[in-house]
């Protein structure tokens, strides 16, 4: 499944209520970042908590180019925790790091603009 980061990418096929329903995306607080230099792309290993329901999910992260290391601690971040484990190089990536593309198609990671707490579900 190849997916367009371009920002004026097509829309996707229509989907139902219950296709949405199905994607658990939740958020939580990075609480470990690491350089993760064996990735084929530019990329940090990211430790998140979720919660008590959820609780700590690693995630492999393309956001180098708009996010320093010493700035992504205590930073909220929205993620789908149902998805398969993916295996990314030596590491496990247990959840999927959400962003929108920038101009330049980098990441920019998709938070809330006040905090909420962790293991809250997008609906």
């Amino acid at each position: 499944m190849h997916m367009n980061h371009a920002p004026d990418a097509e829309a996707a096929d229509e989907a139902g209520f219950d296709d949405f329903l199905k994607i658990d995306i939740r958020l939580g607080t990075i609480v470990s970042a690491e350089q993760f230099p064996e990735a084929r792309n530019p990329s940090y290993q990211l430790v998140i908590d979720f919660g008590a329901a959820i609780g700590l999910k690693k995630s492999c992260a393309q956001i180098v180019v708009n996010y320093p290391l010493d700035e992504l601690i205590g930073r909220q971040i929205a993620a789908v925790v149902n998805f398969p484990p993916r295996q990314i190089g030596p590491a496990m990536s247990e959840v999927l790091t959400l962003g929108f593309a920038d101009e330049e198609g980098e990441v920019v990671l998709f938070a809330p603009d006040v905090k909420v707490p962790d293991g809250s579900r997008l609906f």
